[in-house]
């Protein structure tokens, strides 16, 4: 299996086609955007980070029944996955209120939810990700009723999953968000990514902020609370 041509470049990763029609490699990039690529910088390392904490948490998930995107990891940034047509929704889990619910919502940050919320975005960078709900998504087509609700019940046991994992390393899953794509025969699986760029990880004891809210809010020592994440997890 060689790497072939690039298919794709988003503000995080390169995808290559490879000479399995099933198999793609993921290239994970150093750069950082924020507030739909409003904010632009770098994070040192970011790539080799994000690359090993999703796969460690997608074999994880994979070890608890939920079907993954993961093949296995090439190097420090790439990974082989499986070749997936992304649905166009971003599925956000919710358990604590901040970022954008607790500004909707007036909702004091950190405040803790009563129970999980799920809330579902339209991936489109030129519209700015807007919130849609079941409805929007069975009028545009973007996903069956039966595959949202295979999607609803992937995004509650990966939250139970990665809440009880974290727990145990001190680490607080305060949201997330998650993609989900189909393969050739039309199997939901999970894809993207899991890592700092895409959750809100803070410290249980101190409530420091560990994920790229240091990037956003600019609040210093970014390097730093990546590299806290991947210590955590894998001992690096």
């Amino acid at each position: 299996m060689d790497r072939t041509n690039q298919v794709y470049e988003g503000k995080a990763k390169k995808v290559f086609a490879t000479t399995d029609p099933e198999i793609y490699v993921v290239e994970y990039k150093d750069d950082a955007t924020a507030f739909n690529g409003l904010k632009k910088g770098t994070i040192a390392g970011k790539g080799v980070i994000n690359n090993r904490v999703t796969n460690h948490l997608m074999r994880l998930i994979e070890d608890n029944g939920i079907p993954t995107h993961y093949v296995r990891q090439i190097s420090d940034r790439e990974t082989a996955v499986r070749k997936v047509k992304i649905i166009p929704i971003e599925v956000i889990v919710r358990n604590i209120a901040a970022g954008s619910l607790s500004k909707r919502l007036g909702l004091p940050e950190g405040t803790k939810l009563s129970s999980t919320v799920l809330e579902y975005c339209y991936k489109d960078d030129e519209l700015g990700d807007p919130m849609i709900n079941e409805y929007h998504i069975k009028a545009m087509g973007l996903a069956s009723e039966e595959e949202l609700r295979l999607i609803a019940d992937y995004s509650f046991r990966i939250n139970r999953i990665l809440c009880g994992y974290l727990q145990d390393l001190k680490i607080e899953l305060i949201d997330f968000k998650l993609e989900f794509g189909k393969t050739s025969d039309g199997t939901v699986i999970l894809a993207d990514e899991i890592s700092p760029d895409t959750c809100r990880f803070w410290d249980t004891e101190t409530g420091e902020k560990l994920d790229k809210d240091r990037f956003r809010r600019d609040l210093g020592h970014v390097e730093d609370a990546y590299q806290e994440i991947l210590r955590r997890l894998m001992g690096a």
